[in-house]
């Protein structure tokens, strides 16, 4: 049995071998007895090695106070314990515990001032002052399962949960210095700490069950503290740390993952709330949602749902045609039916159901983990993507072949057969004024066919937003996403893009087949609503340099509209390798032209049309003003690409109210601080994530960008969605050469299953399910993310213990949660596992 820690024990206990008649027994006992009289007020801790954690109903923190309540903590070295000292072992933990009840009661006798001060640890709220000096910040350990969150149930792995008012004496009984409290599954549990509380209390056992819970929680206690030793307190700027431990489930996949990263077992961060003066930046709540316009105003009078929490959730797999490809708005087979007409593509748009479904999609047979990029823009899984049709169409094309158990890109399209690198080149040669990666950073690329363009313009510093149907194509924007290539599923059809107006620096189309030059060139109107002034629009495709009849009318159709339309043709020249041409255009940048014009056709829009309303807004055959005032958005170009990323937009006023409250340029700076703050601190070290396997990353509730903005330095993109009911800053995450879309989260995403690798939800959840059943908004969450991809949430408490079990019903591995000020953060990650039930979805039937 392991020994004790105080001198006068390990005394006591090496006498008594040495006893061997009454006489020496009665002798050094008075002995003994004298010796601990002289000594009793200055008892002094052994450092010993040796002593495991599992003495742990020891008195809190086992301070010694003198000279002004001085309180030094033990300085054991859980270096030097064996593997399984903070494990818990019933019959060890049974002798310790008995041991320092024993010394727990011998000290309160001997020590009135030591008792005083237990007194005032089990009741903090009497002097609230001794709280930083009585429990140093700590760091659970990473085999504790305990979780205690703001008062509410909590769980343990093995289904047992703990009443509210337990939860709530153990927290009166002992003060959290932080504040905040970290819990993760695996290891030992509330419940195997109890148990050990009431073996070890045979011998000596406190008559009150006041005593007997902060006995309980001391447990848990004792192992923090001797974690906090190995680790280095810090803080930063008047912030808390934020704890993180590993889920014992995970340890044959998570070590190799932890080698991979370069972590310990037991990496803690920086990061956690902020308080002082960005507390406001956690919640959007805050929000002055009067000084900004949104995509859905009306949501503002939807009637609030009352969410109730569920404990226990069913769940079954989609039975839908389109399988494991399954877009619940793009594959409503029952509303396409029934469309009256085609002829606009009407049947490519989207057409949600009713009802968010709440089933999981399948996944393909042979689902392998992505390949890491940049391998995967060149070869992905065959089996990811199991589609073969693209291959044998545009296989002499070099889009995709199909190579072994690969799918492979040879780098070409249609009208860059020998490379895409080499085609990006040639337009910047033909007009040097693009440039590449500086003036011209966020880009829309039409009819991407499998984005090969876009891929490869990550070379030059170019995001490029590339979106194709969901058409015969068979898809092409999966091999995209898969490929770690930014895309979407859409298409120019009856309604206006997902994007502001006057946001691209540059819009491409490469053989697209848009019909630009019909009905009053209402689709290239389209694509002038959302360049911006003085931006490029480049047109590579057969009309453009061969001559064919058709090719020749649909030229001499688009110099005249592209004439009326203002644009000026810059460039139009052939490229010798390709053997392909490209017309370029250039938008205006003032309304000379538009107002010189003998025929207002197209004509000028409404002064009532806003060009930022794009959600589920009609197209309209008209073009709006260039912004000619210089404190307006559009009347000049924004900084180069990496300056703009940090610096406010001209545009944004001290006048302005921010979406947090503050002058907007203010509002700005503070939200980047805090996520490159937040990113640097917790995110990239913190938490767990191999950012090696991440490329594709959604931030579902961005405000200004900063997140993404954040990750500048990493091989991943991130698509930033302003949701339809939040203040418009779209236009602000463009403006930093970002890029983004719209999107109400009722309802599915334009993206196939399987699509990204990290979900980030800042205040989103809480939000959301009071206009729609959360379980739906989950059920979407899984569909787009990724096998083994992570989503970090950060909301209030009660959205994330509700969205925790919910996930943790899928199977999904809790890495991390947090809690602090009614503020939680969440950090899961998705399991290969599907239910094996399955739920008929009638109008996904063909």
């Amino acid at each position: 049995m392991a020994l004790g820690k105080y001198t006068r024990i390990d005394n006591r206990r090496s006498s008594s071998s040495y006893c061997s008649t009454v006489s020496i027994v009665i002798f050094v006992g008075l002995c003994l007895v004298g010796v601990w009289m002289m000594t009793s007020s200055s008892v002094v801790p052994v450092q010993n090695a040796d002593v495991p954690q599992e003495n742990k109903n020891e008195v809190k923190g086992r301070v010694s106070e003198s000279d002004g309540g001085n309180t030094p903590q033990f300085e054991d070295n859980p270096g030097d314990l064996p593997e399984d000292a903070t494990k818990g072992d019933t019959n060890v933990n049974s002798e310790s515990n008995s041991n320092s009840q024993k010394v727990q009661d011998e000290k309160l006798e001997e020590k009135p001032e030591e008792k005083l001060e237990e007194k005032l640890e089990e009741k903090p709220e009497e002097k609230p002052e001794e709280k930083p000096e009585e429990k140093p910040e700590e760091k659970p350990d990473a085999n504790d399962d305990t979780k205690s969150v703001d008062g509410l149930n909590t769980e343990t792995e093995d289904g047992e949960r703990k009443t509210d008012d337990e939860e709530t004496k153990t927290d009166k009984e002992e003060p959290n210095s932080d504040g905040g409290e970290t819990k993760t599954d695996g290891g030992e549990n509330g419940s195997d700490g109890k148990g050990d509380s009431e073996d070890g209390s045979g011998e000596k056992k406190s008559d009150s069950d006041e005593s007997e819970q902060k006995s309980n929680s001391n447990e848990s206690e004792k192992k923090s503290e001797n974690l906090d030793e190995t680790k280095e307190e810090e803080k930063v700027d008047g912030q808390i740390e934020e704890k993180v431990e590993r889920n014992d489930k995970e340890s044959d996949d998570k070590s190799s993952e932890k080698k991979e990263n370069g972590q310990a077992p037991n990496q803690s961060l920086s990061e956690v709330f902020p308080s002082g003066a960005q507390s406001e930046l956690l919640n959007e709540t805050t929000t002055k949602i009067g000084a900004w316009s949104t995509q859905a105003t009306e949501s503002k009078n939807e009637e609030v749902q009352t969410s109730t929490q569920q404990t226990g959730y069913t769940w079954k797999l989609c039975n839908v045609t389109a399988g494991p490809d399954f877009i619940p708005c793009l594959d409503n087979l029952q509303a396409i039916k029934s469309l009256r007409s085609t002829k606009h593509y009407e049947h490519r748009e989207r057409h949600c159901p009713e009802e968010a479904p709440t089933c999981l999609v399948s996944l393909p047979e042979g689902y392998r983990r992505p390949i890491e990029w940049p391998k995967c823009r060149e070869k992905i899984w065959y089996y990811n993507v199991p589609h073969t049709k693209l291959a044998q169409v545009k296989g002499h094309q070099n889009w995709v072949k199909v190579t072994g158990e690969y799918l492979t890109f040879p780098g070409g399209g249609t009208q860059f057969k020998h490379g895409a690198l080499h085609y990006i080149d040639f337009i910047q040669d033909s007009v040097p004024g693009v440039a590449w990666g500086k003036r011209s950073r966020v880009i829309l690329d039409v009819g991407c066919g499998v984005a090969s363009f876009g891929g490869y313009l990550f070379d030059r510093d170019v995001l490029a937003m590339s979106f194709a149907p969901k058409d015969e194509h068979e898809a092409q924007v999966q091999f995209a996403l898969e490929r770690g290539i930014p895309g979407i599923s859409a298409v120019m059809g009856t309604k206006r893009l997902p994007y502001p107006g006057r946001v691209f620096d540059v819009v491409h189309c490469a053989r697209c087949r848009v019909p630009w030059h019909i009905e009053g060139g209402k689709l290239l109107l389209e694509l002038n609503r959302v360049l911006r002034p003085g931006g490029f629009f480049v047109w590579s495709a057969t009309p453009v340099y061969q001559k064919l009849p058709e090719d020749v009318g649909i030229w001499s159709a688009m110099k005249e509209l592209t004439k009326a339309m203002c644009w000026d043709l810059v460039s139009i020249n052939k490229d010798t390798v390709n053997k392909v041409g490209a017309a370029i255009f250039k938008k205006p940048t003032s309304n000379e032209c538009y107002e010189k014009r003998s025929q207002s056709e197209p004509p000028m829009c409404p002064e009532h049309d806003d060009p930022n309303a794009a959600w589920n807004v009609s197209l309209q055959a008209c073009m709006h003003k260039v912004p000619v005032d210089a404190s307006v958005r559009g009347s000049q170009w924004p900084e180069q690409w990496p300056a703009r990323l940090e610096k406010a937009p001209y545009w944004l006023l001290s006048s302005q109210v921010g979406v947090y409250g503050k002058a907007a340029p203010e509002d700005f700076t503070a939200d980047h601080e805090h996520w490159k703050h937040v990113v640097t601190k917790s995110y990239l070290n913190g938490i767990g994530i191999n950012w090696s396997n991440v490329r594709n990353v959604m931030d579902m509730s961005s405000v200004y960008g900063g997140f993404a903005a954040a990750l500048k330095d990493l091989n991943v993109w991130v698509m930033n969605v302003v949701p339809i009911d939040s203040p418009d800053t779209l236009p602000i995450i463009y403006e930093r050469g970002l890029f983004g879309i719209y999107h109400d989260w009722c309802a599915s995403f334009n993206t196939y299953p399987r699509t990204y690798d990290l979900l980030h939800a800042d205040h989103l959840f809480s939000k959301v399910k009071k206009r729609c059943k959360l379980v739906t908004v989950v059920a979407e969450v899984d569909r787009i993310l990724r096998p083994e991809g992570k989503l970090i949430v950060r909301d209030n408490v009660e959205t994330i213990n509700e969205l925790e079990n919910m996930l943790k019903s899928m199977d999904w591995q809790v890495r991390l949660t947090y809690s602090k000020d009614n503020e939680g953060l969440l950090c899961v990650q998705k399991s290969m596992w599907r239910p094996q039930e399955s739920e008929t979805l009638k109008y996904a039937i063909a």
